[in-house]
């Protein structure tokens, strides 16, 4: 009886412990994209007066990473990056899609040629739903795509290109309660304070997390919230910030309603981590929150980063990054370790079990254990584009820190290593070096030193090698 009873005991033992590796080793994996949300937009990344109390909860129960990066300084390179774990350089998907292929075409004088217009994420890419599919993953993606050619209106999901055709086995075309969705008609004003509007691609979204699921699943909510058009109907908001804001600050008005657009999602994520929890998925659930790129810069400010969407200073890049598995990730941590994007794939493929090759990131997840923990790698970004193409001739010249205007960006690449970073210009050509734990407002460049010379040197042949596409001088 003894041993019967031992024998069932060891059996039951094994089974939960088979149990509980197999829980950290495949969660649930819940992407939540924002666009063109600021590094320095976020209550917890240092905002003086935007109200994000569900974004701030989620780095309080998770780790914060003060050096995450957005693979791309614009959206669709971005999101292009994220979703195969490749550099922008090696899928030669750096800028945003378009109607139809061509090449640029910029109102002023620019000496240099840009490669044409990718319309499609090529389908032989392998995306993360397509490599957790094969790991006994469902996978679902509701929210903005833009990774094919705009298909009969903006944004329209490709049948040949959307995220069904990319692995994705659930997906849900809407794009909620966004402006976009408005038309001709502005909805009636909510002047009730805390009532938002709602918001029917994140119901979607609320009610997969609600179902019953006998697999793991992939969730990837990609947010319209912050992108323009920056309007709301929530008018308590606007009263709200307005008493908020200081009178003297520059562009008030922009800010009163992009502060509006903010809070608004923070509710939404809010709705989406409230769900899990209620659910119970939350010891199962690896959330992940990040921008697709830097922030507006007539609505925003990147202080004290430099530049903003469109460029490759900190400013353009550099975004809100947190992760939140608890019993994995320690509670209120932080991390100083630079990652990037295209980390994700290889980082989810390997808890779900899997290996990733081919790919340029690398999976993170050692830093949920150990955060001072530092890999030998560089981070590598390109963007051989001017900007904007309307307009080009009256934006300002200098890309600056906290000016509200749009400036003149130039084709570039960029490279970081460690503390280092180095700014490749291809019109000159020139180079700016900065040491990040000094002049992390990118300020004060070296243009010539051994270490800078190294770095453009290490960077071209990354390019290089990646088969990166460059712009051309218009004579040759």
């Amino acid at each position: 009886m003894f041993h019967q009873f031992r024998f069932r005991f060891s059996f039951a033992l094994i089974l939960f412990c088979a149990s509980s590796c197999l829980s950290a080793a495949s969660p649930n994996i819940v992407l939540i994209l924002a666009d063109d949300l600021a590094w320095s937009d976020v209550a917890c990344y240092g905002h003086p007066w935007h109200d994000t109390p569900h974004i701030d909860a989620l780095a309080t129960q998770g780790m914060k990473f003060t050096r995450g990066y957005a693979p791309a300084p614009i959206c669709s390179a971005s999101r292009a990056s994220i979703l195969t774990g490749k550099t922008t350089a090696r899928l030669n998907f750096e800028f945003v899609t378009k109607n139809e292929a061509g090449f640029q075409k910029i109102e002023g004088e620019t000496s240099l040629k840009t490669p044409p217009f990718t319309l499609n994420l090529p389908l032989k890419e392998q995306t993360i739903p397509e490599r957790l599919n094969d790991l006994g993953y469902l996978t679902a993606f509701f929210g903005k795509w833009h990774l094919n050619s705009h298909h009969k209106r903006y944004l329209g999901w490709s049948p040949t290109h959307g995220p069904k055709a990319q692995g994705f086995q659930i997906a849900e075309e809407d794009f909620g309660g966004h402006p976009y969705s408005w038309g001709k008609k502005t909805p009636e004003p909510i002047t009730e304070e805390g009532q938002f509007p709602g918001d029917s691609m994140i119901e979607r979204a609320t009610d997969f997390l609600g179902q019953e699921h006998d697999q793991p699943f992939f969730l990837m909510v990609s947010m319209f919230h912050v992108h323009t058009p920056i309007k709301t109907e929530c008018e308590w908001l606007i009263e709200k910030y307005k008493k908020l804001i200081p009178e003297n600050s520059p562009a008030r008005n922009n800010r009163i309603k992009y502060a509006a657009f903010v809070e608004t999602l923070d509710h939404y994520v809010g709705n989406l981590l409230t769900t899990i929890d209620y659910e119970g998925l939350e010891e199962e659930t690896l959330v992940v929150f990040l921008s697709d790129n830097g922030g507006h810069p007539e609505h925003t400010t990147n202080e004290p980063l430099r530049g903003s969407k469109w460029n490759l200073y900190e400013g353009g890049i550099r975004v809100p990054f947190i992760m939140r598995w608890p019993g994995q990730i320690a509670a209120n941590s932080q991390c100083k370790t630079p990652i990037v994007g295209y980390d994700l794939l290889p980082t989810f493929v390997s808890l779900a079990g899997g290996t990733a090759d081919q790919v340029d990131g690398i999976d993170i997840s050692p830093l949920f254990e150990n955060s001072t923990k530092q890999f030998d790698r560089e981070l590598i970004f390109h963007f051989p584009y001017y900007h904007p193409e309307r307009g080009y001739n009256t934006a300002i010249d200098e890309i600056g820190s906290g000016d509200f205007a749009v400036s003149k960006t130039h084709p570039q690449s960029a490279i970081i290593s460690g503390d280092q970073k180095l700014l490749y210009f291809y019109e000159e050509p020139r180079s700016e070096f900065y040491d990040l734990s000094t002049d992390v407002g990118e300020q004060n460049a070296a243009t010539t030193s051994r270490v800078a010379d190294e770095l453009k040197h290490r960077l071209l042949n990354h390019l290089e090698q990646m088969q990166a596409r460059f712009p051309t001088r218009k004579d040759e």
